[in-house]
Protein backbone atom coordinates (compact mmCIF):
# COMPACT_ATOMS: atom_id res chain seq x y z
CA UNK A 1 0.00 0.00 0.00
CA UNK A 2 1.49 3.32 -1.10
CA UNK A 3 1.33 5.74 1.85
CA UNK A 4 2.08 8.63 -0.49
CA UNK A 5 -1.57 8.47 -1.66
CA UNK A 6 -2.66 9.82 1.75
CA UNK A 7 -0.13 12.67 1.70
CA UNK A 8 -2.38 15.17 -0.17
CA UNK A 9 -4.73 14.92 2.83
CA UNK A 10 -2.30 14.55 5.73
CA UNK A 11 0.08 17.33 4.70
CA UNK A 12 -2.45 20.21 4.57
CA UNK A 13 -4.27 18.79 7.63
CA UNK A 14 -1.14 18.80 9.80
CA UNK A 15 0.14 22.14 8.52
CA UNK A 16 -3.30 23.73 8.90
CA UNK A 17 -3.55 22.48 12.50
CA UNK A 18 -0.09 23.83 13.33
CA UNK A 19 -0.97 27.19 11.76
CA UNK A 20 -4.10 27.43 13.92
CA UNK A 21 -2.11 26.74 17.07
CA UNK A 22 0.64 29.15 16.04
CA UNK A 23 -1.62 31.93 14.75
CA UNK A 24 0.11 34.52 16.98
CA UNK A 25 3.58 33.70 15.68
CA UNK A 26 5.31 36.18 13.34
CA UNK A 27 3.71 36.32 9.91
CA UNK A 28 7.04 35.47 8.25
CA UNK A 29 7.03 32.06 9.98
CA UNK A 30 3.41 31.36 9.01
CA UNK A 31 4.09 32.30 5.41
CA UNK A 32 7.23 30.18 5.23
CA UNK A 33 5.47 27.09 6.57
CA UNK A 34 2.40 27.54 4.37
CA UNK A 35 4.48 28.08 1.24
CA UNK A 36 6.74 25.13 2.06
CA UNK A 37 3.68 22.95 2.56
CA UNK A 38 2.17 23.97 -0.78
CA UNK A 39 5.48 23.42 -2.57
CA UNK A 40 5.84 19.98 -0.99
CA UNK A 41 2.25 19.18 -1.92
CA UNK A 42 2.95 20.12 -5.53
CA UNK A 43 5.99 17.85 -5.67
CA UNK A 44 4.15 14.94 -4.01
CA UNK A 45 1.13 15.20 -6.31
CA UNK A 46 3.49 15.41 -9.27
CA UNK A 47 5.00 12.08 -8.20
CA UNK A 48 1.51 10.62 -7.78
CA UNK A 49 0.55 11.82 -11.25
CA UNK A 50 3.62 10.11 -12.70
CA UNK A 51 2.76 6.91 -10.80
CA UNK A 52 -0.80 6.98 -12.14
CA UNK A 53 0.49 7.26 -15.70
CA UNK A 54 2.99 4.45 -15.40
CA UNK A 55 1.19 2.12 -12.99
CA UNK A 56 -2.20 0.69 -11.99
CA UNK A 57 -5.02 2.28 -10.03
CA UNK A 58 -3.86 2.64 -6.41
CA UNK A 59 -6.07 2.14 -3.35
CA UNK A 60 -5.21 3.30 0.15
CA UNK A 61 -7.24 1.55 2.87
CA UNK A 62 -7.40 3.62 6.07
CA UNK A 63 -7.10 1.57 9.25
CA UNK A 64 -6.64 -1.57 7.14
CA UNK A 65 -10.42 -2.08 7.07
CA UNK A 66 -11.14 -3.87 3.82
CA UNK A 67 -13.59 -2.19 1.45
CA UNK A 68 -16.50 -1.78 1.20
CA UNK A 69 -16.55 -1.50 5.02
CA UNK A 70 -13.57 0.80 5.50
CA UNK A 71 -12.63 4.23 4.20
CA UNK A 72 -10.64 4.12 0.97
CA UNK A 73 -8.73 6.63 -1.09
CA UNK A 74 -8.45 5.84 -4.79
CA UNK A 75 -5.81 7.27 -7.10
CA UNK A 76 -6.44 6.80 -10.80
CA UNK A 77 -5.33 9.04 -13.64
CA UNK A 78 -8.22 11.52 -13.31
CA UNK A 79 -7.94 11.98 -9.54
CA UNK A 80 -4.13 12.26 -9.81
CA UNK A 81 -4.46 14.99 -12.44
CA UNK A 82 -6.98 16.89 -10.32
CA UNK A 83 -4.92 16.88 -7.11
CA UNK A 84 -1.82 17.97 -9.06
CA UNK A 85 -3.77 20.83 -10.67
CA UNK A 86 -5.09 21.86 -7.25
CA UNK A 87 -1.63 21.84 -5.68
CA UNK A 88 -0.06 23.81 -8.52
CA UNK A 89 -2.82 26.42 -8.62
CA UNK A 90 -2.82 26.61 -4.82
CA UNK A 91 0.93 27.21 -4.71
CA UNK A 92 0.84 30.10 -7.20
CA UNK A 93 -2.24 31.59 -5.52
CA UNK A 94 -0.46 31.50 -2.16
CA UNK A 95 2.68 33.09 -3.60
CA UNK A 96 0.45 35.97 -4.73
CA UNK A 97 -1.37 36.12 -1.38
CA UNK A 98 1.77 36.56 0.74
CA UNK A 99 2.30 40.02 -0.76
CA UNK A 100 -0.40 41.45 1.48
CA UNK A 101 -3.70 39.63 1.07
CA UNK A 102 -2.96 37.37 4.04
CA UNK A 103 -2.60 40.40 6.34
CA UNK A 104 -6.29 41.35 6.09
CA UNK A 105 -7.26 38.99 8.92
CA UNK A 106 -6.17 36.06 11.05
CA UNK A 107 -5.99 32.38 10.05
CA UNK A 108 -5.73 32.97 6.30
CA UNK A 109 -2.98 30.39 5.92
CA UNK A 110 -4.73 27.79 8.07
CA UNK A 111 -7.96 28.21 6.10
CA UNK A 112 -6.00 27.95 2.86
CA UNK A 113 -4.52 24.62 3.94
CA UNK A 114 -7.91 23.27 5.04
CA UNK A 115 -9.34 24.33 1.70
CA UNK A 116 -6.69 22.24 -0.04
CA UNK A 117 -7.50 19.34 2.31
CA UNK A 118 -11.20 19.45 1.38
CA UNK A 119 -10.59 19.72 -2.35
CA UNK A 120 -8.00 16.92 -2.42
CA UNK A 121 -10.21 14.71 -0.29
CA UNK A 122 -13.12 15.15 -2.69
CA UNK A 123 -10.89 14.07 -5.57
CA UNK A 124 -9.40 11.04 -3.81
CA UNK A 125 -12.25 9.57 -1.79
CA UNK A 126 -13.84 6.33 -2.93
CA UNK A 127 -16.89 6.69 -0.71
CA UNK A 128 -19.96 8.92 -1.19
CA UNK A 129 -20.42 9.69 2.51
CA UNK A 130 -16.79 10.74 2.83
CA UNK A 131 -17.33 12.83 -0.28
CA UNK A 132 -19.96 14.66 1.80
CA UNK A 133 -17.44 15.06 4.65
CA UNK A 134 -14.78 16.53 2.38
CA UNK A 135 -17.37 18.80 0.76
CA UNK A 136 -18.12 20.20 4.21
CA UNK A 137 -14.43 20.72 5.02
CA UNK A 138 -13.97 22.46 1.69
CA UNK A 139 -17.05 24.64 2.17
CA UNK A 140 -16.29 25.62 5.77
CA UNK A 141 -12.81 26.74 4.77
CA UNK A 142 -14.15 28.55 1.71
CA UNK A 143 -16.60 30.54 3.88
CA UNK A 144 -13.71 31.93 5.89
CA UNK A 145 -11.53 32.57 2.85
CA UNK A 146 -14.35 34.30 0.99
CA UNK A 147 -15.01 36.69 3.89
CA UNK A 148 -11.31 37.29 4.59
CA UNK A 149 -10.79 41.04 4.76
CA UNK A 150 -14.47 41.85 5.29
CA UNK A 151 -16.53 44.45 3.46
CA UNK A 152 -20.19 44.67 2.53
CA UNK A 153 -20.05 42.97 -0.90
CA UNK A 154 -18.07 40.03 0.48
CA UNK A 155 -20.39 39.54 3.42
CA UNK A 156 -23.50 39.63 1.22
CA UNK A 157 -22.00 37.23 -1.33
CA UNK A 158 -20.72 35.00 1.46
CA UNK A 159 -24.16 34.80 3.08
CA UNK A 160 -25.80 33.76 -0.19
CA UNK A 161 -23.02 31.25 -0.83
CA UNK A 162 -23.27 29.79 2.69
CA UNK A 163 -27.07 29.50 2.68
CA UNK A 164 -27.20 27.83 -0.73
CA UNK A 165 -24.52 25.35 0.18
CA UNK A 166 -26.12 24.53 3.53
CA UNK A 167 -29.30 23.67 1.65
CA UNK A 168 -27.22 21.65 -0.80
CA UNK A 169 -25.57 19.74 2.05
CA UNK A 170 -28.97 18.85 3.49
CA UNK A 171 -30.17 17.60 0.12
CA UNK A 172 -26.93 15.64 -0.28
CA UNK A 173 -27.73 13.68 2.89
CA UNK A 174 -31.18 12.88 1.51
CA UNK A 175 -29.65 11.39 -1.64
CA UNK A 176 -27.07 9.47 0.38
CA UNK A 177 -29.81 8.10 2.64
CA UNK A 178 -31.91 6.91 -0.30
CA UNK A 179 -29.02 5.02 -1.90
CA UNK A 180 -27.85 3.49 1.38
CA UNK A 181 -31.34 2.32 2.32
CA UNK A 182 -31.75 0.58 -1.05
CA UNK A 183 -28.25 -0.73 -1.75
CA UNK A 184 -26.70 -1.09 1.71
CA UNK A 185 -23.37 0.56 0.86
CA UNK A 186 -21.85 3.94 0.06
CA UNK A 187 -18.53 2.74 -1.35
CA UNK A 188 -18.66 3.91 -4.97
CA UNK A 189 -17.08 0.78 -6.44
CA UNK A 190 -19.42 -1.42 -4.41
CA UNK A 191 -22.42 0.69 -5.45
CA UNK A 192 -21.54 0.11 -9.10
CA UNK A 193 -21.83 -3.65 -8.53
CA UNK A 194 -24.84 -3.68 -6.21
CA UNK A 195 -26.91 -1.42 -8.44
CA UNK A 196 -26.83 -4.18 -11.07
CA UNK A 197 -28.32 -6.60 -8.56
CA UNK A 198 -31.03 -4.21 -7.35
CA UNK A 199 -34.63 -5.45 -7.85
CA UNK A 200 -36.81 -3.79 -10.46
CA UNK A 201 -39.26 -2.41 -7.89
CA UNK A 202 -36.51 -0.19 -6.43
CA UNK A 203 -35.52 1.32 -9.80
CA UNK A 204 -37.61 4.47 -9.39
CA UNK A 205 -36.17 5.26 -5.95
CA UNK A 206 -32.62 4.56 -7.11
CA UNK A 207 -33.03 6.96 -9.99
CA UNK A 208 -34.60 9.53 -7.66
CA UNK A 209 -31.62 9.23 -5.29
CA UNK A 210 -29.22 9.63 -8.20
CA UNK A 211 -31.01 12.75 -9.43
CA UNK A 212 -30.95 14.24 -5.92
CA UNK A 213 -27.18 13.78 -5.89
CA UNK A 214 -26.95 15.32 -9.35
CA UNK A 215 -28.79 18.42 -8.09
CA UNK A 216 -26.17 18.82 -5.34
CA UNK A 217 -23.25 18.28 -7.69
CA UNK A 218 -24.80 20.75 -10.13
CA UNK A 219 -24.82 23.34 -7.33
CA UNK A 220 -21.13 22.72 -6.64
CA UNK A 221 -20.31 22.94 -10.35
CA UNK A 222 -22.52 26.05 -10.84
CA UNK A 223 -24.84 24.54 -13.43
CA UNK A 224 -28.03 26.37 -14.39
CA UNK A 225 -30.34 27.04 -12.57
CA UNK A 226 -28.17 26.88 -9.41
CA UNK A 227 -25.23 28.98 -10.64
CA UNK A 228 -26.38 32.41 -9.42
CA UNK A 229 -24.14 32.38 -6.36
CA UNK A 230 -20.90 32.22 -8.34
CA UNK A 231 -20.46 35.66 -10.02
CA UNK A 232 -20.92 37.58 -6.77
CA UNK A 233 -18.90 35.13 -4.69
CA UNK A 234 -15.92 34.91 -7.05
CA UNK A 235 -16.17 38.54 -8.11
CA UNK A 236 -16.06 40.02 -4.61
CA UNK A 237 -13.54 37.87 -2.72
CA UNK A 238 -9.78 38.49 -2.77
CA UNK A 239 -7.85 37.65 -5.93
CA UNK A 240 -5.76 34.68 -4.68
CA UNK A 241 -8.87 33.11 -3.14
CA UNK A 242 -10.82 33.56 -6.38
CA UNK A 243 -7.89 32.03 -8.28
CA UNK A 244 -7.95 28.95 -6.03
CA UNK A 245 -11.73 28.81 -6.37
CA UNK A 246 -11.26 28.37 -10.12
CA UNK A 247 -10.62 24.69 -9.34
CA UNK A 248 -13.47 24.42 -6.83
CA UNK A 249 -16.23 24.36 -9.46
CA UNK A 250 -14.24 21.60 -11.14
CA UNK A 251 -14.84 19.53 -8.01
CA UNK A 252 -18.51 19.44 -9.04
CA UNK A 253 -17.55 18.54 -12.60
CA UNK A 254 -15.20 15.80 -11.37
CA UNK A 255 -17.82 14.28 -9.09
CA UNK A 256 -20.39 14.25 -11.89
CA UNK A 257 -17.84 12.39 -14.02
CA UNK A 258 -16.88 10.00 -11.23
CA UNK A 259 -20.28 9.11 -9.76
CA UNK A 260 -22.36 9.00 -12.89
CA UNK A 261 -19.91 7.08 -15.05
CA UNK A 262 -18.95 4.68 -12.27
CA UNK A 263 -22.41 4.00 -10.80
CA UNK A 264 -25.03 5.23 -13.25
CA UNK A 265 -23.29 4.51 -16.56
CA UNK A 266 -24.20 2.00 -19.28
CA UNK A 267 -23.75 -0.85 -16.79
CA UNK A 268 -25.84 0.83 -14.07
CA UNK A 269 -28.77 -1.57 -14.01
CA UNK A 270 -31.79 0.22 -12.53
CA UNK A 271 -29.95 3.56 -12.77
CA UNK A 272 -28.34 3.08 -16.19
CA UNK A 273 -27.70 6.25 -18.20
CA UNK A 274 -29.43 8.35 -15.56
CA UNK A 275 -28.07 11.68 -16.81
CA UNK A 276 -28.51 11.06 -20.53
CA UNK A 277 -31.68 13.21 -20.82
CA UNK A 278 -30.45 15.94 -18.43
CA UNK A 279 -26.75 16.71 -18.67
CA UNK A 280 -26.46 18.12 -22.19
CA UNK A 281 -29.48 20.51 -21.97
CA UNK A 282 -28.42 21.74 -18.51
CA UNK A 283 -24.86 22.31 -19.73
CA UNK A 284 -25.97 24.20 -22.85
CA UNK A 285 -28.26 26.48 -20.87
CA UNK A 286 -25.42 27.09 -18.41
CA UNK A 287 -23.12 27.91 -21.30
CA UNK A 288 -25.63 30.41 -22.67
CA UNK A 289 -26.20 32.01 -19.26
CA UNK A 290 -22.47 32.30 -18.63
CA UNK A 291 -21.88 33.87 -22.04
CA UNK A 292 -24.66 36.40 -21.40
CA UNK A 293 -23.08 37.21 -18.03
CA UNK A 294 -19.67 37.72 -19.66
CA UNK A 295 -21.16 40.12 -22.19
CA UNK A 296 -23.16 42.11 -19.65
CA UNK A 297 -20.57 42.35 -16.84
CA UNK A 298 -19.03 45.75 -16.20
CA UNK A 299 -16.18 44.62 -13.98
CA UNK A 300 -13.14 42.59 -15.01
CA UNK A 301 -13.44 40.27 -12.00
CA UNK A 302 -17.13 39.64 -12.79
CA UNK A 303 -16.22 38.84 -16.40
CA UNK A 304 -13.70 36.28 -15.18
CA UNK A 305 -16.25 34.77 -12.77
CA UNK A 306 -18.73 34.37 -15.63
CA UNK A 307 -15.98 32.79 -17.73
CA UNK A 308 -15.73 30.12 -15.03
CA UNK A 309 -19.43 29.38 -15.62
CA UNK A 310 -18.79 29.21 -19.37
CA UNK A 311 -15.99 26.70 -18.79
CA UNK A 312 -18.25 24.47 -16.68
CA UNK A 313 -20.95 24.57 -19.34
CA UNK A 314 -18.43 23.75 -22.05
CA UNK A 315 -16.95 20.80 -20.16
CA UNK A 316 -20.29 19.22 -19.33
CA UNK A 317 -21.84 19.90 -22.73
CA UNK A 318 -19.03 17.98 -24.42
CA UNK A 319 -19.10 15.23 -21.78
CA UNK A 320 -22.90 15.10 -22.18
CA UNK A 321 -22.44 13.14 -25.39
CA UNK A 322 -21.15 10.25 -23.19
CA UNK A 323 -18.59 9.20 -25.81
CA UNK A 324 -15.03 8.32 -24.89
CA UNK A 325 -13.42 10.57 -27.52
CA UNK A 326 -15.44 13.62 -26.50
CA UNK A 327 -14.73 13.03 -22.82
CA UNK A 328 -11.02 12.85 -23.66
CA UNK A 329 -11.31 16.23 -25.41
CA UNK A 330 -13.01 17.69 -22.32
CA UNK A 331 -10.13 16.37 -20.17
CA UNK A 332 -7.67 18.25 -22.40
CA UNK A 333 -9.71 21.44 -21.95
CA UNK A 334 -10.00 21.04 -18.16
CA UNK A 335 -6.48 22.12 -17.04
CA UNK A 336 -6.39 24.88 -19.63
CA UNK A 337 -9.53 26.60 -18.42
CA UNK A 338 -8.71 26.12 -14.72
CA UNK A 339 -5.27 27.69 -14.92
CA UNK A 340 -6.24 30.49 -17.30
CA UNK A 341 -9.26 31.69 -15.32
CA UNK A 342 -7.19 31.45 -12.13
CA UNK A 343 -4.49 33.56 -13.76
CA UNK A 344 -7.00 36.12 -15.00
CA UNK A 345 -8.23 36.73 -11.44
CA UNK A 346 -4.65 37.64 -10.48
CA UNK A 347 -4.14 39.86 -13.54
CA UNK A 348 -7.46 41.62 -12.89
CA UNK A 349 -6.39 42.36 -9.32
CA UNK A 350 -3.06 43.86 -10.39
CA UNK A 351 -4.82 46.04 -12.94
CA UNK A 352 -7.36 47.20 -10.33
CA UNK A 353 -4.58 48.18 -7.91
CA UNK A 354 -3.05 50.49 -10.51
CA UNK A 355 -6.35 52.22 -11.40
CA UNK A 356 -6.84 54.69 -8.53
CA UNK A 357 -10.49 55.59 -9.14
CA UNK A 358 -12.12 52.84 -11.21
CA UNK A 359 -10.34 49.75 -9.89
CA UNK A 360 -11.62 46.78 -11.87
CA UNK A 361 -14.72 48.56 -13.18
CA UNK A 362 -14.84 49.03 -16.94
CA UNK A 363 -14.94 52.80 -16.99
CA UNK A 364 -12.17 55.18 -18.14
CA UNK A 365 -9.50 55.98 -15.58
CA UNK A 366 -5.89 57.06 -15.49
CA UNK A 367 -3.52 54.70 -17.32
CA UNK A 368 -2.08 51.83 -15.31
CA UNK A 369 1.46 52.46 -14.22
CA UNK A 370 2.97 49.33 -15.82
CA UNK A 371 1.05 49.32 -19.08
CA UNK A 372 3.44 47.10 -21.04
CA UNK A 373 3.76 44.42 -18.37
CA UNK A 374 0.09 44.26 -17.39
CA UNK A 375 -1.02 44.70 -20.99
CA UNK A 376 0.98 41.67 -22.10
CA UNK A 377 -0.27 39.56 -19.21
CA UNK A 378 -3.86 40.58 -19.89
CA UNK A 379 -3.59 40.04 -23.64
CA UNK A 380 -1.95 36.63 -23.31
CA UNK A 381 -4.46 35.36 -20.76
CA UNK A 382 -7.40 36.80 -22.72
CA UNK A 383 -6.22 35.17 -25.95
CA UNK A 384 -5.91 31.84 -24.17
CA UNK A 385 -9.34 32.06 -22.53
CA UNK A 386 -11.08 33.23 -25.71
CA UNK A 387 -9.69 30.23 -27.59
CA UNK A 388 -7.56 32.04 -30.15
CA UNK A 389 -4.42 30.54 -31.70
CA UNK A 390 -1.64 29.81 -30.94
CA UNK A 391 -2.44 29.09 -27.28
CA UNK A 392 -4.01 26.04 -25.69
CA UNK A 393 -7.59 27.30 -25.69
CA UNK A 394 -7.76 27.14 -29.47
CA UNK A 395 -6.48 23.58 -29.74
CA UNK A 396 -8.60 22.31 -26.83
CA UNK A 397 -11.77 23.80 -28.30
CA UNK A 398 -10.95 22.53 -31.78
CA UNK A 399 -10.42 19.05 -30.36
CA UNK A 400 -13.78 19.18 -28.58
CA UNK A 401 -15.65 20.46 -31.63
CA UNK A 402 -14.11 17.88 -33.94
CA UNK A 403 -14.95 15.00 -31.61
CA UNK A 404 -18.59 15.98 -31.05
CA UNK A 405 -19.46 16.40 -34.71
CA UNK A 406 -20.86 12.86 -35.01
CA UNK A 407 -23.07 13.13 -31.91
CA UNK A 408 -26.81 13.83 -32.02
CA UNK A 409 -26.46 17.26 -30.37
CA UNK A 410 -23.45 18.40 -32.38
CA UNK A 411 -25.22 21.38 -33.99
CA UNK A 412 -26.22 22.76 -30.60
CA UNK A 413 -22.81 22.13 -29.05
CA UNK A 414 -21.00 23.82 -31.93
CA UNK A 415 -23.36 26.79 -31.84
CA UNK A 416 -23.17 27.38 -28.10
CA UNK A 417 -19.40 26.90 -27.82
CA UNK A 418 -18.62 29.16 -30.79
CA UNK A 419 -21.00 31.90 -29.69
CA UNK A 420 -19.78 31.79 -26.09
CA UNK A 421 -16.20 32.11 -27.34
CA UNK A 422 -17.21 35.03 -29.55
CA UNK A 423 -18.97 36.77 -26.64
CA UNK A 424 -15.94 36.18 -24.43
CA UNK A 425 -13.68 37.70 -27.07
CA UNK A 426 -15.93 40.77 -27.34
CA UNK A 427 -16.09 41.23 -23.57
CA UNK A 428 -12.35 40.82 -23.03
CA UNK A 429 -11.55 43.04 -26.03
CA UNK A 430 -13.86 45.74 -24.68
CA UNK A 431 -12.27 45.45 -21.22
CA UNK A 432 -8.77 45.75 -22.67
CA UNK A 433 -9.65 48.78 -24.78
CA UNK A 434 -11.20 50.62 -21.83
CA UNK A 435 -8.38 49.79 -19.41
CA UNK A 436 -5.39 50.36 -21.67
CA UNK A 437 -6.59 52.73 -24.41
CA UNK A 438 -9.55 54.82 -23.27
CA UNK A 439 -7.64 56.44 -20.44
CA UNK A 440 -8.05 59.80 -18.75
CA UNK A 441 -5.28 62.38 -18.41
CA UNK A 442 -2.88 61.73 -15.56
CA UNK A 443 -3.71 63.78 -12.48
CA UNK A 444 -0.77 65.83 -11.26
CA UNK A 445 -0.37 66.75 -7.63
CA UNK A 446 -1.32 70.31 -6.63
CA UNK A 447 1.44 71.52 -4.25
CA UNK A 448 -0.88 74.06 -2.59
CA UNK A 449 -4.00 71.89 -2.33
CA UNK A 450 -2.10 68.80 -1.26
CA UNK A 451 0.18 70.57 1.19
CA UNK A 452 0.54 68.67 4.44
CA UNK A 453 -0.96 65.48 3.04
CA UNK A 454 0.70 62.31 1.88
CA UNK A 455 -0.64 61.43 -1.60
CA UNK A 456 -1.61 57.82 -2.22
CA UNK A 457 1.05 56.02 -4.22
CA UNK A 458 0.02 53.34 -6.66
CA UNK A 459 1.91 50.05 -6.29
CA UNK A 460 4.65 49.06 -8.69
CA UNK A 461 4.87 45.29 -9.05
CA UNK A 462 8.19 43.53 -8.95
CA UNK A 463 9.07 40.20 -10.60
CA UNK A 464 8.05 38.07 -7.59
CA UNK A 465 4.63 39.73 -7.41
CA UNK A 466 4.01 39.15 -11.12
CA UNK A 467 5.43 35.61 -11.07
CA UNK A 468 2.19 33.70 -10.21
CA UNK A 469 0.12 35.22 -13.02
CA UNK A 470 2.99 34.88 -15.50
CA UNK A 471 3.63 31.27 -14.48
CA UNK A 472 -0.03 30.33 -14.93
CA UNK A 473 -0.02 31.97 -18.36
CA UNK A 474 3.11 30.00 -19.36
CA UNK A 475 1.16 26.78 -18.76
CA UNK A 476 -0.93 27.54 -21.86
CA UNK A 477 1.90 27.29 -24.43
CA UNK A 478 3.28 24.31 -22.52
CA UNK A 479 -0.04 22.52 -23.04
CA UNK A 480 0.40 23.19 -26.77
CA UNK A 481 4.03 22.05 -26.87
CA UNK A 482 3.16 18.84 -25.03
CA UNK A 483 -0.19 18.51 -26.75
CA UNK A 484 0.39 14.99 -28.07
CA UNK A 485 1.30 13.44 -24.69
CA UNK A 486 -1.56 15.37 -23.11
CA UNK A 487 -4.03 14.00 -25.66
CA UNK A 488 -2.77 10.46 -25.09
CA UNK A 489 -3.08 10.91 -21.35
CA UNK A 490 -6.63 12.25 -21.77
CA UNK A 491 -7.54 9.18 -23.86
CA UNK A 492 -6.46 6.88 -21.04
CA UNK A 493 -8.34 8.98 -18.47
CA UNK A 494 -11.52 8.79 -20.56
CA UNK A 495 -11.08 5.04 -21.00
CA UNK A 496 -10.84 4.58 -17.22
CA UNK A 497 -14.00 6.64 -16.77
CA UNK A 498 -16.25 4.93 -19.29
CA UNK A 499 -14.88 1.44 -18.53
CA UNK A 500 -14.67 1.40 -14.71
CA UNK A 501 -13.73 -2.28 -14.30
CA UNK A 502 -10.11 -1.40 -13.44
CA UNK A 503 -11.32 0.99 -10.74
CA UNK A 504 -13.71 -1.62 -9.28
CA UNK A 505 -11.10 -4.37 -9.44
CA UNK A 506 -8.55 -2.19 -7.64
CA UNK A 507 -11.00 -1.39 -4.82
CA UNK A 508 -12.99 -4.62 -4.42
CA UNK A 509 -10.79 -7.25 -5.99
CA UNK A 510 -10.99 -9.37 -9.11
CA UNK A 511 -14.05 -11.39 -8.10
CA UNK A 512 -16.40 -8.39 -7.76
CA UNK A 513 -15.13 -6.95 -11.03
CA UNK A 514 -15.73 -10.34 -12.67
CA UNK A 515 -19.30 -10.18 -11.38
CA UNK A 516 -19.75 -6.87 -13.17
CA UNK A 517 -18.41 -8.44 -16.34
CA UNK A 518 -20.67 -11.46 -16.01
CA UNK A 519 -23.86 -9.49 -15.42
CA UNK A 520 -23.27 -6.90 -18.14
CA UNK A 521 -21.67 -9.11 -20.76
CA UNK A 522 -18.46 -7.10 -20.54
CA UNK A 523 -17.87 -3.39 -20.97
Amino acid sequence: MNHLVAAPLLLPLLIGAWLVLGVDRPMAQLRALSLAGCLALTLITGVLLFQSITGPVQVYVLGNWSPPFGIVLVLDRLSAMMVFMTALLGFFSLVYAVHGTDLAGKNFHALFQFQLLGINGAFLTGDIFNLFVFFEIMLLASYGLMLHGGGGPRIRAGMHYALLNLVGSSIFLVGVGILYSLLGTLNMADLSVRIIQAPEDSAALIRAGGLVLFAVFALKAALLPVYFWLPAAYGSTSAPVAALFAVMTKVGVYVIFRVFFLIFGDHGGAGANLLAPWLLPAALFTLAAGAAGVLSARDLRRITACLVIVSVGTLLAVAGTFEQDTIAAAIVYLPHTTFMTGGMFLVADMIAQQRPDAGGKLVPDQPVQQQTLLGLLFMGTAVAIAGLPPLSGFFAKMMMLMHVQDSAGSVWIWTFILFSGFFGLIALGRAGSIIFWKTLPVKHADPIKDAGTQPDRLPVFGPVYVLPAAALLVISPLLVIFGQPMAQFADTVAAQLVEPVLYIEAVLGHERAALLFAQTGGL
